[in-house]
């Protein structure tokens, strides 16, 4: 825990490309090896820091106000404006190339954000509910949304006020005036 939090502290005051194991072992009170016992690259570290809850405090899942669509959107843009801040790329860009590197940090990141992971979990719930039928492809619209942040994030495509609501739309499909609820496909 102490190496996770001196990483983490150490990448909020010096940004990833700053972020070196000698400073993180020297901050930590440890030796490099040992941090290399657990993680194979910096890379590795900081997506087990974001998925500690030490890099957002604020948390990476969308909150659950009742409205999916709102929770998505509010969700989305706040993951692009933090891929517009200080040391926002960076992070988003670090835990791609992990996942990438590492099968170990790819199955923790796919845990997290994948089969099991809370955007699943909150689309379960919106199904509940009644805000998306019971026969939604869950999982996909999940990849959708996330394939979609990968995208922005290797691109460094700037994101305009609304392009989080149009990725809602259209991942979880048109939504109808008359019940707020999507039926079919995106053909309607």
């Amino acid at each position: 825990m102490a190496i996770l939090q001196a990483t983490a502290r150490l990448f909020a005051d010096r940004g990833y490309e700053q972020l070196t194991m000698e400073g993180i072992a020297h901050e930590a009170g440890v030796g490099k090896q040992t941090i290399y016992r657990w993680w194979t690259s910096k890379g590795a570290l900081v997506a087990d820091c974001l998925l500690e809850g030490l890099l957002l405090p604020e948390g990476i899942a969308p909150d659950d106000t009742g409205d999916i669509r709102t929770d998505l959107v509010t969700w989305l843009h706040k993951i692009f404006v933090l891929l517009e801040s200080k040391g926002g790329p960076a992070l988003m860009r670090s835990l791609i190339a992990a996942g990438a590197e590492s099968d170990d940090v790819g199955g923790r990141l796919g845990d997290t954000f994948g089969t099991s992971s809370f955007l699943v979990e909150r689309f379960d719930k919106a199904v509940a509910v009644g805000q998306l039928p019971p026969d939604a492809p869950l999982q996909q619209m999940g990849e959708a949304l996330l394939g979609a942040v990968i995208f922005r994030t290797l691109t460094r495509a700037p994101a305009d006020a609304d392009v989080a609501a149009r990725l809602v739309d259209v991942a979880l499909g048109p939504r109808l005036a008359d019940d707020g609820i999507r039926h079919g496909d995106l053909s309607e």
